[in-house]
C-alpha cells in the first residue's frame, strides 16, 4: 500500500504470544507523533499471519489490519515476536517475509522478532540483539551474528530491540531522524517517559531471577552496583563471595558476555551518563561520584562507550 500525504509507511507483523506492552512501545509512538504534528507523518497496518485476530500473552486478542502478503511494502517492517516463536512464525512465513524485506527501507526485529528475521536469513552477519534471556542461545545459534546485551542495536537498516522499553527508546530515535529531534522528546513528554539510557546501555538483568540462578553471580552485580564511587577490584569482590577470580570471570562471561571488569565499567558509565543528563553537578563530581579518578579518566571511558564527551551530551540534550 502506498503512503498518503508523503506519510511513512509502516507494517508491523504481530505473532501471537507477543506482548501487549512490546506492540504499544512500537505503535503509540507513531500515534502520538501524528497527534502532536496534527500531520499524518505515519501510517501502519498491524499485520498477522493470516488477517485474523492476534492473541497476545495477556489474554486480549487484537485485530489484525490485515494478512503478511508477498505485496507489502513500505519504510518500515516491525516483526514483534514473543513466545515460542518458532512455532508462531511457521516456514511459510518467512519466505513471505525474505519476498518482501527488500522492499522497505528499513526492517526492525523486537524482542524474539530477531530470531524471526535471522531464522528467515533476512539477518545473517550483522550487529544485532534480542532479549536478554536470549541473547547467549541466539548467539550459538547463528554464529555469524555480533550478538550485543544492548538495549537496542542499529546495523545499517536493520533495528533490533531487546523488549518493551527498549523499543520505546528505539522509536523516539526513529523519530528523530526521520522527522526531528524536538517532537521526539514532544512524543516523550506525552508518555511522561525520559530516556535515561543510551542505545547501547546493557539490558537491565533481574537481580531476583539471576538470584534464583546464579546467586553467585547476582551477589557479586549487587557488590558492584553498591560501590560505584568507592570502587574495589575484581578481587575483593570475589573474595567476598566466595570465589576464585577465574570462576566470577566464568560467570560474568557465560551470564553477561563481558568480562567482570567491562561489566562493571559498564555500571560506572550507566550512572555518569544518568548524572549528566538528570543533574547540574559538574563532570568532575560526576567523575568522582562514578569512581573515576579525574575528569579526563572519565571522559575518555564515556566517549569511547557513547561516541561524545559528556559534556557535548549534556549540551545537546538541551
Amino acid at each position: 500500500m502506498q503512503a498518503e500525504n508523503n506519510s511513512k509507511e509502516v507494517t508491523i507483523l504481530v505473532l501471537s504470544d507477543s506482548s501487549m506492552m512490546t506492540l504499544s512501545s512500537v505503535v503509540d509512538p507513531l500515534r502520538a507523533a501524528n497527534r502532536l504534528s496534527r500531520l499524518p507523518l505515519f501510517h501502519w497496518n498491524i499485520v498477522s499471519l493470516n488477517g485474523q485476530p492476534i492473541r497476545l500473552t495477556c489474554g486480549i486478542e487484537i485485530k489484525a489490519d490485515a494478512a503478511l502478503s508477498v505485496k507489502d511494502q513500505g519504510d518500515l517492517l516491525v516483526v514483534i515476536a514473543g513466545f515460542d516463536q518458532q512455532l508462531n512464525a511457521p516456514s511459510k512465513t518467512l519466505v513471505t517475509l525474505r519476498q518482501i524485506a527488500p522492499r522497505f527501507k528499513t526492517i526492525c526485529g523486537v524482542e524474539a522478532g530477531t530470531w524471526v528475521l535471522a531464522r528467515a536469513g533476512i539477518i545473517t552477519h550483522h550487529h544485532v540483539t534480542t532479549h536478554w534471556e536470549d541473547t547467549e542461545e541466539l548467539a550459538d545459534k547463528y554464529p555469524g551474528l555480533d550478538v550485543r546485551n544492548e538495549r537496542y542495536v542499529i546495523d545499517q537498516n536493520i533495528w533490533t530491540s531487546g523488549g518493551a522499553s527498549p523499543a520505546l527508546d528505539m522509536m523516539l530515535h526513529y523519530l528523530r531522524i526521520t522527522q526531528n529531534k524536538s517532537l521526539a522528546i514532544d512524543v516523550a513528554s506525552v508518555f511522561i517517559y525520559v530516556e535515561s539510557s543510551a542505545s547501547s546501555d546493557a539490558q537491565t538483568i533481574s537481580l531476583g531471577r539471576l538470584q534464583q540462578h546464579e546467586p553467585r553471580l547476582a551477589k557479586a552485580i549487587g557488590i558492584m552496583e553498591a560501590n560505584l564511587e568507592d570502587t574495589i577490584s575484581i578481587a575483593d569482590i570475589a573474595k567476598q563471595i566466595p570465589l576464585s577470580i577465574r570462576m566470577l570471570e566464568l560467570l560474568c562471561k557465560k551470564h553477561l558476555a563481558v568480562t567482570p571488569g567491562a561489566y562493571y565499567l559498564r555500571l560506572r558509565l550507566q550512572a555518569a551518563r544518568k548524572l549528566v543528563l538528570d543533574s547540574n553537578l559538574s563532570i568532575l563530581d560526576i567523575a568522582v561520584r562514578s569512581g573515576f579518578n579525574s575528569q579526563s579518566a572519565l571522559t575518555r571511558a564515556f566517549s569511547k562507550r557513547y561516541g561524545q564527551s559528556p559534556l557535548k551530551l549534556r549540551n545537546s540534550s538541551f
